[in-house]
């Protein structure tokens, strides 16, 4: 369940913290107090995407912090398959928010928002103010389907989209072969015009590095050669180094055998002399050999410039040169055996349809009967929300075409009065009967996927009276099993509150505060009060009030 929440700095919240109890948790206040940027900001730390008002005006930055504390096996069993890691089934996700940047954080480690919104589904399921209206688009409706019955849905869906998937490709192959015979005609042409300009340029892998070698060589020859020829004259013989090297051997060769650092010396010189004498011997040998004729030079560079074009045309480097070169090949082998590959395509793709036309048919089968159950169990979660004579179903249709979740098209039929027959849901139903079927519907889905906790912002649109009570109850029931967090304006679904938060806004320096904190026994039934008397607050009221809880705590009791 979600246990603790922390915001701060966050719209007309400067900070706030809030322990949430198990059960049924219950959140009132005036209109305009802040009781959804409290939701919002639970979405906020869940990686959904921030306003830039919703930061407090004069501040840096806005935090947001969640604490879960995670009882159920299955759930911490998927949070560990997924690497993550909780101390005591204590699970802390942190987003602080600086100057458009985002950081979130997974118990003090950084991570990213996509990994928090998958964890996230695990833990919580928002239902927010309009979230209902979803009900009445038919790709919505056949989400929920597949949602309810995922425990029987999962492996036919799986499937079908693996069916889909290559029945797709080879639809998407086929589209190659949607041309006219001039048209393939001049493919043809073209595909072989490439790969003779390819293959009668014989390109050699590394063939182009020894050219650029080569050709930067021949372009400095003239630079090399007066270099290499100053640079034998100064090492020479004929007053250059060299010369003045053997000067030095001669003379100290004569007074080497006085000392015998003498010797040590003539020894070094003798060495200079023979390597400076081999070095400028080198120089010669390179110098003799240093000779390419203009012939050469211009083969050179003609090479170089028709590997150059082929890259400019076909790849940077000539290995992309050579692959591109094979993938033509394949092609024009294909537009040459093209009436042949057309009908083994024809022929896979009809073998694949027919695959994919049993996985949707066994999908639509299985459909069915989550559809006979899912309608069901929503007939009786709306008799239980005060639908006196209901009559719900699922109809299905099918689509003009296969798609990744197969052939079905599903609508969502109801009669809310004996006699009339079943109509779309658009057609039917006003704001108050769409919150409470999808009240039964969020409770029939909570009960399938272990969610632990429920949040409903404003449930309560368009109810009141005998309908009004009836949710509470329902609510109260829901809390038996999960841990609901709810939002409301109606004093019967608050009276059944285990926990009652209250919201309150004032005027703090000059500046619009926003306030929470939990009510005793004694301000639950203050608070109800106002939602009941509104401006004026009498005894009759106040009595009215107390007796509203003491009724929805006999009513829990007997759940």
């Amino acid at each position: 369940m979600l246990a603790e929440l922390h915001v701060r700095n966050l719209a007309l919240i400067d900070e706030a913290e809030v322990a949430f109890g198990p059960g049924l948790n219950i959140l009132t206040g005036e209109t305009g107090a802040g009781k959804s940027i409290l939701i919002g900001s639970i979405n906020l730390a869940l990686g959904h995407k921030m306003q830039k008002e919703m930061l407090r005006k004069g501040t840096g930055a806005c935090l947001v912090e969640l604490v879960f504390q995670i009882e159920n096996p299955t759930i911490l069993q998927r949070l560990q398959d997924m690497d993550v890691d909780t101390e005591e089934g204590q699970l802390i996700i942190t987003r602080k928010i600086t100057d458009g940047r985002s950081i979130c954080r997974l118990n003090g480690e950084v991570t990213t928002a996509a990994r928090i919104r998958k964890i996230s589904s695990l833990l919580l399921d928002i239902h927010g103010q309009h979230e209902h209206q979803k009900l009445l688009y038919p790709d919505n409706q056949l989400e929920i389907l597949d949602e309810y019955g995922q425990d029987i849905l999962a492996l036919p869906l799986e499937r079908v989209e693996d069916s889909y998937q290559a029945w797709r490709a080879v639809c998407e192959e086929l589209k190659e072969y949607e041309i006219d015979e001039k048209e393939r005609e001049r493919e043809l042409s073209f595909l072989k015009y490439e790969i003779s300009e390819i293959e009668d340029a014989a390109l050699v892998p590394g063939e182009e590095e020894e050219l650029e070698k080569k050709y930067r060589l021949m372009s400095n020859s003239k630079k090399i050669a007066e270099s290499l020829g100053e640079v034998h004259r100064l090492t020479g013989y004929e007053d250059g180094a060299g010369d003045m090297t053997g000067r030095a051997v001669r003379e100290l060769s004569q007074v080497a055998g006085y000392d015998e650092a003498l010797s040590g010396f003539a020894a070094s010189i003798g060495d200079i002399d023979n390597l400076l004498n081999d070095f400028n011997r080198e120089i010669s040998d390179y110098l003799s050999e240093f000779t390419f004729s203009e012939e050469e030079f211009f083969e050179t560079e003609k090479r170089l410039d028709l590997i150059n074009g082929l890259k400019a045309k076909y790849g940077k480097t000539t290995a992309d040169v050579l692959e591109y070169q094979e993938q033509q090949k394949k092609k024009l082998e294909k537009m040459e055996n093209f009436d042949r590959q057309k009908q083994e395509l024809l022929k896979k793709k009809e073998e694949l349809q027919k695959n994919l036309e049993q996985d949707c048919r066994a999908l639509s089968d299985e459909r069915r009967k989550a559809a006979a159950d899912l309608s069901a169990g929503i007939r009786d979660g709306l008799k239980e929300l005060n639908f006196l004579s209901v009559e719900f179903e699922i109809r299905f249709s099918r689509t003009a075409s296969y798609s990744r979740k197969g052939y079905d098209a599903v609508e969502f039929l109801i009669s809310t009065n004996p006699g009339e027959p079943v109509k779309p849901l658009a057609s039917v139903v006003s704001g108050g009967e769409l919150s409470r079927i999808m009240l039964a519907i969020k409770t029939l889905l909570a009960d399938k996927d272990d969610t632990e906790t429920l949040i409903f912002d404003e449930i309560d649109t368009g109810i009141s009276g005998r309908t009004a009570q009836k949710v509470s109850e329902k609510m109260a029931r829901i809390g038996r099993n999960h841990q609901v967090i709810c939002i409301t304006h109606l004093a019967q679904i608050a009276a059944m509150a285990d926990h009652h938060f209250e919201i309150a806004k004032s005027v703090e320096n000059a500046s619009t505060i926003s306030r929470i904190r939990e009510l005793n026994s004694e301000e639950s039934v203050e608070e109800l009060a106002r939602i009941l008397g509104g401006a004026e607050i009498t005894r009759a009221v106040r009595d009215n009030a107390r007796e509203m809880k003491l009724l929805a705590e006999e009513k829990k009791k007997a759940l």
